[in-house]
């Protein structure tokens, strides 16, 4: 619809990003960033990169993929057999990071803050070893900012202050002004496997959401609000 293209241009001139899918909530992007890396590889012939990296104190959201992301106790228990293909890692680690990456590693995950982990920045020297390592391993790099993006920090979206640039980024909850509403961002190159046909969504980018929407970004995506 019109207003999703004038959202979508919005979000893409603001931001790294070539394309925007848009959904209901930060969970639903957590799955397609998920789904969208693990197809990135299948298209490229390297069916066998479905691992992920994700960091000890981690929250994506609830459904099955996202708790898996987090591998922590309070999100997981009773809730198994959990989805494979996530090591949790130490928090600004980098040589942890270059030891976990194997043949079958796909995809690092990681808020540029940590919400429910207390908090905590990632240094920008660590953001950028990230991105260095996905770059040297033909890894895709995926930011969660659903609750540290969106002006938060002075800036748009968070990781701006560190320099490092991801393949795929998570925004909801703040984009929406408080009606349900997310947004997953992506260069050309990583969201190539996702061709017509391989995701959806019945209200994602519903008209309302897309108002809402726009009215944040006319509001925040300046540089007179965000100082």
């Amino acid at each position: 619809i019109p207003q999703q293209e004038a959202l979508a241009r919005k979000l893409v001139e603001a931001s790294f990003a070539d394309t925007v899918f848009f959904t209901n909530s930060g969970t639903e992007c957590a799955e397609l960033a998920i789904k969208m890396a693990r197809r990135y590889h299948h298209a490229a012939g390297q069916p066998e990169k479905t691992g992920f990296l994700t960091f000890e104190g981690c929250f994506h959201g609830r459904s099955t993929a996202a708790i898996a992301a987090s591998g922590s106790e309070k999100m997981t228990q009773g809730f198994g057999p959990l989805m494979p293909g996530f090591t949790s890692l130490p928090w600004d680690d980098l040589d942890a990071v270059e030891a976990a990456i194997t043949e079958t590693t796909g995809a690092v995950l990681i808020e540029p803050i940590q919400g429910e982990g207390g908090i905590r920045p990632a240094s920008d020297a660590f953001l950028k070893g990230l991105r260095a390592l996905c770059d040297a391993h033909g890894l895709l790099l995926i930011f969660d900012e659903v609750q540290c993006g969106m002006g938060r920090t002075g800036r748009l979206f968070a990781h701006e202050w560190s320099g490092a640039t991801p393949d795929i980024m998570m925004v909801a909850k703040g984009i929406g002004g408080g009606f349900p509403l997310g947004a997953c961002l992506a260069t050309e190159h990583a969201a190539r496997g996702m061709t017509f046909g391989t995701h959806g969504s019945t209200y994602g980018g519903n008209p309302l959401a897309m108002a809402a929407g726009t009215a944040v970004m006319e509001a925040v995506a300046n540089d007179e609000f965000l100082e």
